[in-house]
């Protein structure tokens, strides 16, 4: 049971600071349309809480960014290719994702 609840609030606090830090640090100009800013933040912010829940981000630093077209961009670096697949395989299952580009690097420890 204090696993379930421990595992809510990770998770829940992860969307929290995940979108206060792509609100933050957001490098989109356009502000023109603020649906599409909203959704772009959601896709990003599911892939990234998706990632944190299957301890992907754990296994390296993968960074996720969507572009108003619904574009995913991975970059950063895995410890292994299964990884960085798998972040690949967890962007292209999200809802309103159109297509993911993969820039993730391999990088094993010493």
């Amino acid at each position: 049971m204090n696993t379930k609840l421990a595992t809510a609030c990770l998770v829940f606090g992860t969307l929290l600071g995940v979108t206060a830090i792509s609100i933050a640090q957001d490098s989109d100009t356009d502000r023109s349309h603020p649906a599409a800013f909203v959704k772009d933040s959601a896709i990003t912010s599911k892939i990234k809480a998706t990632l944190a829940m299957d301890h992907i981000t754990s296994m390296g630093r993968i960074h996720v960014d969507t572009d108003k077209d619904g574009v995913v961009w991975l970059s950063g670096s895995a410890r292994t290719q299964e990884a960085a697949d798998k972040a690949v395989s967890i962007a292209r299952e999200t809802d309103h994702v159109k297509s993911v580009h993969n820039n993730i690097t391999i990088k094993k420890d010493d």
